[in-house]
């Protein structure tokens, strides 16, 4: 029987091949709706990790492309939790930070990660009791203990609300830290936390498909996370940092 993370990675390469394909070709814009982006790409690889996926195992399947979603929170049996593309307006446009994500829950909570950085063609991956590793060298988090000295990601996910209020609640959480940065793409930005390249990662109403698959690498890793319910069903507010951070 193939391991659960022989599974995910084996979709996660299968998919990565056809996004790649795509760039040689034309991006198709399927739609474009307030601050969201759907690309016909999203869906070709989705199909391509659900196919793969479903192929292997018989755990239910919670994807951004799926129009049959579950709630990531249901009780009982594993859940894969799939983001095809995520980073899909940086793809589209050339900027070189997006990846595929993918992972193992189990009642809310992650079992194991792969995220695909398609611009460096790396995988990462982890399990938790195993540790995290970037193509076959473990990861860590740094070790910065103070927010003057750290950096943290955040960003605006298509669900935000731009009220002055969260728009200043948005500045006192972000004002303490020395640098801050908007990659878009919250699944490698939550990576480089797992990796020790910056010590925290935020964002309010945030699906959960965006940060599953790179939350699990990043509590493998060592570092932790915070979740609480967004305004919806799975949108999450999330912080993850190096698990000396808080």
């Amino acid at each position: 029987m193939m391991k659960n993370i022989d599974i995910a990675l084996e979709s996660v390469r299968r998919a990565s091949g056809k996004l790649e394909e795509i760039l040689k070709k034309e991006i198709i814009i399927q739609s474009q709706k307030n601050k969201d982006i759907k690309l016909e790409a999203d869906k070709l690889a989705e199909e391509i990790i659900i196919n793969t996926t479903s192929e292997f195992s018989s755990y239910k399947i919670l994807s951004e492309e799926n129009p049959e979603k579950v709630n990531y929170l249901i009780e009982g049996d594993f859940l894969w939790i799939v983001d095809p593309l995520d980073g899909s307006l940086n793809y589209s446009r050339g900027v070189p930070f997006y990846c595929i994500s993918m992972s193992l829950w189990k009642n809310g909570v992650p079992v194991l990660g792969v995220v695909r950085d398609l611009v460096a063609k790396k995988n990462y991956y982890g399990e938790l009791g195993s540790g995290a590793f970037c193509d076959g060298i473990k990861i860590f988090p740094s070790k910065i203990a103070l927010k003057n000295q750290a950096i943290m990601s955040t960003g605006f996910p298509v669900y935000s609300d731009f009220s002055s209020e969260n728009l200043i609640q948005f500045i006192n959480t972000i004002q303490e830290y020395k640098k801050i940065r908007l990659l878009g793409s919250a699944a490698m930005s939550i990576t480089l936390v797992a990796k020790g390249s910056i010590e925290a990662y935020a964002e309010n109403n945030i699906a959960i498909w965006d940060v599953a698959g790179a939350l699990a690498i990043l509590k493998a890793a060592g570092g932790d996370f915070s979740i609480t319910p967004g305004r919806g069903v799975n949108l999450v507010n999330v912080f993850a940092s190096n698990g000396i951070l808080r």
